[in-house]
């Protein structure tokens, strides 16, 4: 089921940021350095720290409130276009509840909400009340993804997909203390990299989550999953927050292999491409457009709302990211192979991200 939304019209659309955390001050400097958007205002439970957002960005006279619904309130607030919702991800459904029913679009940080059943009701919300939701899967706009897509093409369907994600990172704040850090915050955006090379959902998981002695998490921080793909393929993740040494990039080290070849990708350069018949490396030439993390993907915000075309991340598609994220967390509860649940408001049209194109 594709949502469809409104379309928003004016040359700079008003958008405010809620939550002002270290990601909260990289989606206002976002917001402050496009020329399609201004920051109206600015939302967080501690006001202070709000406060000293707005002045951290140079954003100037922006109203700042402890919650949304005071900041709509406040006379000097003016029109309002859309809600990033940058909140921790217990606060997500809430969040944007509330801006859907305040008749507001929302670009929201990943994961969708904290659970299946929450990201499924925010999908009603967002479909009846005809706004668009778009989840912020920010590093699937990674400028090289679209050229290993294309070395998946050449090689065939996929047999095998095998990410390694192995760092070494001191947080601090909620990812320490929430519950499967490793593939609520981190695997979620492999898995939507997944769907989008492949344009295809998994089956089945089976996930093991472990925690080393030296470990700073609570629990979680390291885990092992195997998904059945549709068609019968597997894609392998191991992961871990607790890898010291030689860590691999932000986007892992990926290698995909299929009746024609493989294509490998260290997660930083272009990939490469590995052929029978071609043993050398083969690189494909750029993607025609460069990924820009978060500026990238609230450019295609704007653009959708302008067009109204689909963009990638919208609610009703990202569902379906969101489904294999909480099979594995309830595969490495019960130690079983589980389902991969296929969720009623599940979108079956999946939009390129890069073109508009659907795959």
């Amino acid at each position: 089921m594709e949502t469809e939304f409104r379309t928003v019209e004016g040359p700079v659309l008003r958008m405010v940021v809620v939550g002002s955390g270290a990601m909260g001050l990289e989606w206002m400097r976002a917001v402050l350095a496009s020329d399609e958007t201004e920051l109206a205002g600015v939302v967080d439970t501690e006001v202070k720290r709000a406060r000293w957002s707005v002045i951290r960005t140079r954003a100037g006279e922006v109203p700042v409130a402890e919650s949304l619904d005071a900041l709509l309130r406040t006379p000097q607030i003016g029109r309002v276009d859309g809600v990033v919702n940058v909140t921790p991800p217990d606060a997500h459904f809430p969040v944007t509840a509330r801006a859907l029913g305040a008749g507001l679009p929302v670009l929201g940080e990943k994961p969708m909400a904290a659970s299946l059943e929450e990201a499924e009701e925010l999908v009603v919300l967002a479909r009846d009340a005809r706004q668009l939701f778009m989840v912020a899967q920010s590093r699937t706009y990674e400028p090289h993804l679209s050229s290993l897509r294309a070395h998946v093409r050449a090689i065939g369907p996929p047999a095998v997909i095998v990410v390694n994600f192995l760092r070494d990172e001191a947080f601090d704040g909620f990812r320490t203390e929430m519950a499967h850090p490793l593939l609520v915050d981190m695997m979620v955006h492999t898995v939507d990299a997944v769907r989008y090379l492949t344009g295809k959902q998994a089956t089945h998981v089976y996930c093991e989550e472990y925690g080393p002695s030296w470990s700073r998490y609570s629990s979680g921080g390291s885990a092992t999953c195997v998904f059945e793909m549709d068609g019968g393929g597997r894609f392998v993740y191991n992961g871990s927050w607790s890898a010291p040494g030689d860590m691999t990039s932000w986007d892992g080290e990926w290698r995909v292999s299929g009746a024609h070849g493989s294509a490998l990708w260290d997660g930083e350069g272009p990939p490469v491409r590995l052929s029978p018949s071609a043993p050398e490396h083969v690189v494909l030439p750029e993607p025609s457009r460069s990924g820009d993390g978060i500026r990238g993907v609230l450019a295609d915000f704007i653009r959708a709302l302008r067009t109204g075309r689909t963009p990638w991340g919208e609610c009703s598609n990202n569902l379906g990211t969101l489904a294999m994220v909480h099979a594995a967390i309830d595969s490495a509860r019960t130690g079983r192979r589980v389902r991969v649940p296929n969720p009623p408001g599940l979108s079956s049209v999946v939009p390129d991200p890069r073109r508009g194109e659907h795959i």
